[in-house]
């Protein structure tokens, strides 16, 4: 067994994702999305995982690969996200169907379709982008040249701050944007999920038997979570938005529209750059978040994640596990880390299951999921 001092340096491959009534698990291997259904059953859609890294080493590198683990995880989410609408909302799925002279089987048939990884997934993340670009980037730009213009600034686009006053409104957007979603019922309960995931791998971190009762006594934050790594993106962003337009003079002598137009595509670019070193710096917080620089740097993400999750009930609690566990059997029972990169071993399949108990239980411990 691992000793503290052995986790402080090393970190789970393991993460997951809240999705509606339920959560999806990855480990190097496996894909599992757990979604509770109406009739209390739990629904588990269990795959083998092949990576982009597994195929291009250069995609591991880092600094790299932190820009690749970010379309892959959106493209995961997408899959998921429709698998658990289809699953948690069947019935008010084949009503609307059949109202509209759609057999139940052409309807589901159809909704499958969308747990693919094909052109809509991808179409689906580029309108995200999108969505994030205009709300998280234009805007917060242009309303910061807007105030500076009317106020008569001495300072500009190449001064630090345009850009720290840049990167206060895209913080005051994202929180104003998670606290006005978390009002809607389905988003709370999609929060609590987050929470769950968080217990049922830190239960798993902690070395203890994957139980609800082992993982209610854990905090729903988690030092990896995905609103730490938009954290670390505000922040970053601020400093090297700052360095990069003071040195490089984007849009001299263009007219002002046309300048900022440039600038704010400029930004788009530098948003891969500082995607990857968040991404390292995740990583980093995995290995070091219990020495006491570890904790500063992780607090403020630690922080937002009061947002993104809510405590969960203990049924929600029992997916989060559910889904975790797995995962685990499944890597043991076919031996996936010693499978060749592109053997496939595993159909994808959905099974019911009552409850935790009826997943089988797997003897790999944290050691065999370090890195």
């Amino acid at each position: 067994m691992l000793n503290n001092s052995d986790l402080s340096q090393k970190y789970t491959s393991i993460g997951g994702q809240a999705v509606i009534e339920g959560v999806m698990m990855r480990s190097p291997n496996t894909f599992i999305v757990a979604v509770r259904q109406e009739d209390g059953t739990i629904r588990v859609r269990r795959d083998q995982w092949f990576g982009l890294f597994k195929k291009n080493k250069f995609l591991k590198l880092p600094f790299v690969r932190g820009v690749f683990i970010l379309l892959e995880t959106m493209a995961n989410g997408i899959v998921a996200l429709n698998y658990s609408a289809r699953i948690a909302m069947a019935s008010e799925m084949i009503k609307k169907a059949e109202k509209n002279g759609v057999t139940r089987e052409d309807a589901v048939k159809k909704e499958k379709e969308k747990e693919k990884v094909g052109l809509a997934t991808w179409i689906s993340i580029a309108a995200s982008l999108v969505f994030g670009i205009l709300l998280f980037k234009a805007l917060p730009h242009f309303l910061t040249a807007l105030f500076a213009d009317s106020t008569h600034a001495s300072w500009g686009l190449q001064s630090f701050t345009f850009h720290t006053i840049d990167g206060v409104l895209k913080a005051f957007i994202f929180i104003f944007y998670i606290v006005i979603i978390g009002f809607i019922p389905d988003i709370r309960r999609v929060f609590q999920y987050h929470g769950a995931e968080h217990k049922s791998i830190s239960t798993f971190e902690a070395q203890e038997e994957l139980t609800i009762e082992n993982a209610k006594k854990y905090t729903t934050f988690h030092p990896r979570c995905g609103t730490t790594f938009i954290f670390f993106l505000l922040f970053i962003s601020i400093i090297i938005f700052a360095v990069f337009f003071a040195l490089v003079p984007v849009g001299a002598g263009l007219p002002t529209v046309l300048k900022h137009l440039l600038a704010v595509g400029t930004k788009i670019l530098l948003v891969f750059p500082i995607a990857g070193l968040s991404y390292e710096l995740i990583k980093l917080m995995g290995k070091k978040c219990d020495t006491w620089w570890g904790k500063i740097l992780s607090t403020p993400g630690l922080l937002l994640q009061r947002l993104t999750t809510r405590e969960p009930a203990d049924d929600q609690l029992e997916v989060a596990l559910v889904s975790i566990k797995a995962a685990l059997f499944l890597e043991e029972k076919y031996n996936l880390k010693n499978v060749g990169q592109d053997m496939k071993v595993i159909t994808l399949e959905e099974v019911e299951i009552s409850g935790l108990n009826d997943v089988e239980k797997s003897n790999f411990k944290l050691a065999d999921f370090l890195e």
